[in-house]
């Protein structure tokens, strides 16, 4: 019976092994996310066993604005080299698909986070804006617009406390110099900045009202506008005088952290906290360490 039980082992482990898709020098282990243009896998450096991400990027499904929004991802991201963005390892082309292989994140994404711990604390949500700001720091003095930020594209070095914060996914990033706007509608709704759901041109102040977005759901659990479309959701952005703070949890917030997540959800753009006064804002302290 034992023998028959270890065969049976054995041939489920063969099969498993001869399902293994290998890409370039790298085997694939599991699907990690998916995306209309692209996939997310985990793999394995089939030589020294390095796990890394391997983003999947099908060329056929690449009109001219994704193509370019591809080449600013890759432009920037060889050229960083940070510890709160995500790290891009390597570059090369299979089976019609371009491959970016990127340093893996075992502590998942910040969603992820938010959905097991609930709200966190104020030092908690302060020690992840430091972060963030840093990264933007970086982004921003390349010019360029991520326009997608959001819980899911910001992923975390391990499940320890002390997890680095690392942005990722620049798919929709691109350049936008000083005097120059944007236009084209992208993003994900509930973290996209009013003017572009009114199809208005944009700067990189876009990314500061999605950083008020993550701000606000990390302090209270919940995202603070809702809309069952783009339109009743701007409606209900546009009939909100302030942030809809949980009555529960306001009391015990700083002021200086009301005062940030407050002015970084400002409806115009012209009002809303700039990237330099977001992360010289009292609240951060200055105490992210510069590197």
């Amino acid at each position: 019976m034992q023998i028959e039980t270890r065969m049976d082992e054995l041939k489920t482990a063969y099969n498993d092994l001869s399902q293994l898709v290998t890409v370039g020098d790298y085997i694939l282990s599991a699907k990690v996310a998916e995306g209309p243009q692209s996939t997310v896998w985990k793999a394995e450096h089939r030589s020294n066993g390095r796990e890394v991400a391997l983003k999947q990027i099908s060329l056929s499904k690449l009109n001219r604005h994704l193509k370019s929004c591809l080449d600013c991802e890759l432009n920037f991201l060889s050229a960083v080299n940070h510890p709160n963005i995500i790290r891009l390892l390597d570059v090369f082309q299979a089976e019609g698909c371009i491959f970016l292989v990127l340093e893996f994140c075992p502590g998942g994404n910040l969603a992820s986070y938010i959905r097991h711990h609930g709200r966190v604390e104020e030092e908690i949500a302060r020690i992840f804006m430091q972060q963030l700001g840093a990264g933007l720091r970086i982004i921003h003095s390349h010019h360029i617009i991520h326009r997608d930020l959001k819980p899911e594209n910001i992923l975390l070095s391990s499940h320890e406390s002390d997890a680095v914060l690392k942005i990722a996914d620049f798919s929709l990033s691109r350049t936008v110099h000083p005097g120059e706007y944007a236009e084209t509608v992208c993003g994900s709704p509930l973290y996209m900045a009013p003017e572009v759901l009114q199809f208005q041109r944009y700067d990189e102040m876009v990314d500061m009202w999605s950083v008020g977005v993550i701000l606000f759901e990390l302090l209270n659990g919940y995202l603070p506008f809702h809309g069952r479309t783009n339109v009743q959701l701007l409606q209900n952005i546009k009939s909100c005088m302030c942030p809809p703070f949980s009555q529960l949890i306001l009391p015990g917030l700083h002021p200086d952290c009301i005062d940030m997540c407050s002015r970084l959800l400002s409806t115009n753009p012209v009002t809303r906290l700039s990237f330099d006064e977001f992360y010289q804002h009292r609240f951060l302290g200055r105490k992210v360490v510069e590197r």
